[in-house]
């Protein structure tokens, strides 16, 4: 990567590929935040209408006319353009954000990580919840993760139908277990189908690490109503978080614990009147964590800023990226050795 940083003082000039749901709202933040704003580009004349008029920012059909203004760009288009795209700005030398999944294949995501590389250029992954504040929350569970289960539902949206579920919704939590665990996968089983999109709309997976942790997936982008939870369990404890709501509670023993002390024949259940208390307040820690709502895509702009500035590592880089990408095409493997007829 370059280790030239932009000149002190110096505002990025950023641009923004494909303004269409997600794309607005990195638009929108990126014009909060310390940089400015030159250009998006996106096909459709009536985005195009939208940003000249919401962000006084000039619009552009064709993408590359973006090349020569910007220093950097944040690219959000359907992930089967990621690659496209990507690389020609990375050729270029414009630092790239680009949305999750970094392509369609891991291969796809491996030559993009190798160009930026060959061009000293940033190149950062939109996992979002990794900048979910929940996450700070249980830093001491996360470390020594040992079995984690989440569920990830969403109704239907219309949106990303040219990719499944696991590229959709389940790489959030592929990413998010790759980075708790940090060992090597195993082993995969998986079971998911189409319900509405020739894709797979439900997908559930059993991933074993090669450190003996176990996580446990599910997503469904065909719910009544969306969830974003997910548990993690370790020797020291566990956290329930849900993402939607930036919440969550985490359970440790407390200090001094030693369960083989406690004389279990000599408890009178009966008598202890509130057995939740004489658990919950005498033998474990429970701290509920009340977050602020906090913004994770406005967190992830201003880290990819960050980078761009101080040609600094990005939370989420490309080879991260490129490894969740990996772990979904073991999944889909694995769907595909028990798809339902």
């Amino acid at each position: 990567m370059s280790t030239t940083p932009l000149a002190r003082g110096a505002r990025p000039r950023v641009g923004v590929v494909g303004v269409g749901h997600l794309g607005k709202h990195h638009a929108r933040l990126l014009q909060g935040l310390d940089c400015e704003l030159v250009g998006v580009a996106d096909p459709s004349e009536a985005a195009r209408d939208y940003a000249r008029s919401t962000w006084n920012v000039a619009a552009y059909a064709d993408y590359r006319e973006l090349l020569g203004k910007v220093d950097a760009v944040s690219v959000v288009v359907p992930t089967k353009l990621h690659r496209e795209v990507a690389s020609v700005f990375l050729e270029h030398g414009v630092d790239v954000l680009v949305e999750k999944p970094i392509a369609r294949t891991s291969a796809d995501g491996q030559a993009l990580v190798e160009l930026a590389e060959r061009h000293g250029r940033v190149l950062q992954v939109g996992h979002v919840e990794r900048f979910n504040p929940t996450l700070r929350g249980i830093a001491s569970i996360g470390a020594q993760a040992r079995y984690i289960e989440s569920h990830r539902l969403a109704p239907f949206s219309f949106r990303s139908t040219d990719i499944g579920v696991v590229l959709d919704l389940m790489i959030h939590d592929l990413d998010l277990v790759l980075a708790l665990v940090k060992s090597e996968i195993v082993s995969v089983d998986a079971f998911g189908g189409a319900v509405f999109t020739p894709a797979e709309d439900m997908a559930s997976a059993i991933i074993k690490f090669q450190n003996g942790a176990v996580a446990h997936l599910t997503a469904n982008r065909v719910a009544l109503k969306p969830m974003r939870k997910m548990r993690v369990f370790s020797q020291a404890g566990y956290a329930s978080l849900d993402f939607q709501t930036a919440q969550g509670m985490v359970v440790k023993k407390a200090p001094g614990w030693d369960f083989g002390q406690l004389d279990l024949e000599r408890l009178d259940r009966a008598q202890m009147g509130d057995l939740w208390k004489f658990v919950f307040d005498g033998l474990l820690q429970v701290e509920n964590i009340q977050l602020d709502s906090g913004n994770p895509l406005q967190e992830e702009l201003a880290d990819f800023l960050r980078c761009v500035r101080d040609r600094g590592t990005p939370i989420v880089s490309g080879r991260d990226g490129t490894a969740a990408v990996a772990a979904a095409e073991r999944v889909l493997a694995a769907i595909a050795r028990n798809r339902w007829q």
